[in-house]
């Protein structure tokens, strides 16, 4: 294999540094031949080696080659530990872990005692665990463990970025892949759909080629039509394989294993063989260049499936596939003009994942922000205050960010912190298995097929039936996962057809759902809507409790739910429902409304009008309304609006000195300025006689009150001794408008603000026309008052003319008789 001539080296450096970081092109044989090659290192002391998998199929199936390949059986020298299985015992040498196994030995022993050496494999998928497990890692190393190895290893690494938050570890590069792979472009045509594409490729592929063929697609629903697509048009002896994570472990074990002699195989696969594992018999893949993840909005609460492109490097390790075990080939159904446009690199998964249980982990490591350890990418801020909002409504949070008694309970099952917290609440209740039994069901996909209905009762009907026939079907894994949750427990609970609806509740208390307009449309107490399908039989009902939803949509769409009664809701929430008093604006009463509420969340529980609203309640609905009809509907003149110009001119010339006056301003802060000026008001009529100059002062000081008369006056005495209004809202503004007569022998342009700012002349004609717009009157004098006096002396005879308008008399007036 083409890693084996570096593990010399490999176990070398490990010798004198204690983080390595390792690439091999995928088939380099990294994941199964680097843990056993450093079995008798010096450094590791015959401590363990633990080898980290993405997927547990991976981790399953790794276990079995080294175990093998030392002659040995599985959970002897070589074991694995999964959420739902562990083969391991005193002599185990090797583990190979799911991800999320390593973070909850790192938090019962953060010193990994008898382990020496860690291996993050295919470090490239940048799951939500691999960053956590990482980061908690290397503060273990760098804190508690100087001798604990780590290595970071991956077919396509960005190793940038991980040799800077690592302190630049040595990197060993292995070159050539066990097998070279021919790539081929094939991009859908346009008469086709890509499914169809897909299918003939398939066909094409057999027909062409030896070997079985491994097809990548981007989940269960796109493998089972294209499985209906080749069901009667394969050749003899080729056997068709789904492979995606939530089928029965011996399906699934089924899909990679070898064929039969004779036999060829077309395996359908979704992300989950995309790396760590090889395929018996592969030598041609088909990739239709689409992958699948989940995206979370922190607004909502709520994730979305989000189906694009697949990566570069995604696709570069999909292509490797083919190469395993002998020379092969990929078809690619996409152009290679477009392959250069893919991104380099699938998107972390910490940048778009629901973060509530890596932030519980955290804070049982003690810490509680994220900058407290080493990451590639910091969690995002929005993703990680959400999550703290939601453990803090589960009580796994306290005020101040620390993790509680309940939340430190919360992780022992090891389940997202909603279903533990549905867990322990169904052990309280005395309802330990139904809650097991949901945990176990929401922590995995829906096991119906589509179309079967949202009602969350119908599966846990199915998985209860499924234990007593032992299915080895699709429920077989949620079964094992709430045997083991209920462990223990009475194989049935105390009766209550209540409980479904009050376990739900006390998880998703942001997805309660009240029905509104319209047949299946809700409200959730989260403030956003959501609907489910007019025909589901669970539409009609007033109450509901949501489970999954997609938040793509304006509306989220409900997969799964359960009927709520208002009993189980009070039962389940009480605490969190909160009596308020509202205040609204009434149109067509034209006064302010009150009234009492019941809420949870954005859900009115229940209301109840208030005969005598307070002066508070009464004051709140008119600001209401005044933030509704807009700042035009106060009774504003000319001179408010010219104060208003005046404190804004002021502030652009000294902004710590002056208020922002400005409308949405003064909307924001009707309660500082207008709410002192409302007392005894409670109808809109009331407001309309409001004087508006006296409360807008409030919010000048003294002090500023003067200095605005003084800065930016409202009026400017002109040289006939009269005073003009400025006109500050003006374009150019302050504007002084007056007859060229009046300003005979100014001199120069009055300013304002202590002469920062010139005002703007409009010098008007007898008839009130612009003659000139100037703000250096001097120069008009000059330049310009010669061709007005020309061009104006015979159309306005009666009016003063002189040719020096410096020492002429202003006058507002025509000239006198005679003169």
């Amino acid at each position: 294999m083409p890693i084996d001539d570096l593990l010399p080296s490999l176990a070398a450096t490990l010798d004198d540094h204690d983080t390595v970081l390792l690439t091999a092109p995928p088939g380099a044989g990294k994941t199964t031949r680097v843990p056993p090659a450093l079995l008798s290192a010096d450094w590791l002391g015959g401590r363990k080696i633990l080898l980290l998998e993405p997927r547990r199929l991976a981790a399953r199936a790794a276990a079995r080659f080294m175990a093998r390949e030392l002659g040995d059986e599985v959970g002897q020298t070589v074991g694995y530990r999964t959420r739902l299985e562990t083969r391991v015992c005193n002599t185990t040498r090797i583990e190979v872990v799911t991800e999320g196994i390593l973070t909850r030995m790192l938090q019962r022993d953060p010193a990994l005692d008898g382990i020496g050496c860690v291996i993050f494999d295919e470090f490239h998928e940048r799951s939500l665990q691999a960053d956590l497990g990482l980061a908690l890692a290397r503060e273990a190393q760098q804190a508690l463990r100087p001798d604990l190895k780590l290595v970071v290893m991956s077919a396509t690494l960005a190793v940038e970025p991980l040799k800077a938050v690592l302190d630049d570890p040595p990197l060993l590069e292995a070159r050539g892949r066990s097998f070279p792979v021919e790539v081929h472009y094939q991009p859908v045509p346009r008469e086709r759909r890509l499914l169809d594409h897909v299918a003939a490729t398939v066909r094409r592929a057999l027909t062409e080629h030896a070997g079985s063929v491994l097809v990548f697609l981007p989940g269960s629903g796109e493998i089972r039509r294209v499985a209906a697509l080749l069901a009667d048009h394969l050749p003899e002896r080729v056997r068709l394989c789904p492979l995606y994570g939530r089928l029965a472990p011996a399906v699934q074990d089924l899909a990679i294993a070898a064929p039969a002699p004779g036999e060829r195989k077309v395996v359908l696969a979704s992300a989950i063989a995309e790396s760590s594992l090889t395929i018996d018999g592969v030598r041609i893949v088909i990739d239709a260049g689409l992958a699948r993840g989940s995206r979370f909005d922190p607004n909502s609460g709520m994730s979305r499936l989000v189906t694009g492109p697949v990566s570069r490097a995604g696709a570069e390790q999909r292509a490797g596939r083919a190469g395993r075990q002998q020379p092969g080939l990929c078809y690619r159904l996409w152009s290679e003009a477009q392959h250069p446009r893919l991104r380099a690199h699938t998107a972390p998964e910490i940048e778009q994942a629901d973060l509530a249980g890596l932030v519980l982990e955290l804070a049982h490591w003690g810490a509680q922000d994220p900058a407290e350890l080493v990451w590639l990418d910091l969690p995002p801020a929005a993703h990680w205050q959400q999550a703290v909002d939601l453990l803090r409504r589960l009580n796994a949070l306290d005020d101040s960010g620390r993790i509680t008694a309940h939340g430190r309970a919360l992780l022992e099952p090891g389940l997202h912190p909603r279903l533990a917290h549905l867990l322990l609440a169904g052990r309280a209740r005395g309802w330990p298995r139904t809650a097991a039994e949901l945990a176990a069901l929401l922590s995995d996909r829906d096991p119906l097929p589509p179309g079967a209905g949202a009602d969350l009762g119908l599966r846990l009907q199915a998985l209860r039936d499924a234990s007593k026939t032992k299915s080895r079907g699709s429920l077989s894994t949620a079964r094992r996962l709430a045997d083991r949750l209920a462990a223990g427990a009475p194989r049935h609970d105390q009766d209550s057809a209540e409980a479904l609806g009050i376990l739900l509740a006390l998880a998703f208390p942001d997805r309660i759902a009240q029905a509104r307009g319209g047949r299946g449309r809700y409200l959730l107490s989260n403030g956003r809507g959501a609907f489910l399908p007019e025909a589901d039989p669970l539409a009609g009902e007033p109450w509901l409790v949501a489970a999954e939803l997609d938040g793509q949509a304006r509306e989220a769409r409900i997969y799964l739910v359960a009927r709520l009664s208002p009993a189980a809701l009070e039962s389940a929430l009480g605490e969190q429902i909160e009596q308020t008093t509202v205040a609204e604006w009434d149109d067509r009463r034209g006064s302010v409304i009150a009234r009492r509420r019941r809420c949870l969340g954005a859900l009115v529980l229940e209301e109840q009008e208030l005969a005598q609203p307070d002066p508070a309640t009464i004051e709140a609905g008119l600001l209401a309304a005044v933030r509704r009809r807009g700042l035009d509907s106060l009774p504003w003149n000319t001179g408010n609006r010219q104060w208003q110009a005046r404190v804004e001119l002021l502030k652009s010339l000294d902004p710590d000195r002056w208020p922002a006056v400005d409308d949405a301003t003064l909307v924001q802060d009707l309660e500082a300025w207008l709410a002192p000026f409302l007392a005894g008001a409670r109808r809109w009529r009331d407001v309309e006689r409001l004087d508006l100059q006296r409360a807008l002062n409030h919010l000048l000081d003294p002090g500023q009150q003067q200095a605005l008369q003084q800065l930016a006056p409202a009026t400017i005495d002109i040289p006939t001794g009269r005073r003009v209004a400025l006109d500050y809202r003006a374009e150019g503004g302050p504007v002084l408008a007056t007859k060229l007569q009046s300003v005979f022998g100014w001199t120069r342009t009055p300013t304002i603000a202590g002469g920062r700012v010139p005002v703007t002349l409009h010098l008007l004609s007898p008839a009130g026309r612009a003659l000139a717009i100037t703000t250096d009157l001097s120069s008009f004098w000059r330049q310009g008052y010669p061709d007005v006096r020309k061009d104006q002396r015979g159309r306005y005879p009666k009016h003063p003319w002189p040719q020096d308008p410096l020492s002429a008399v202003p006058s507002d007036r025509t000239k006198a008789r005679g003169g």
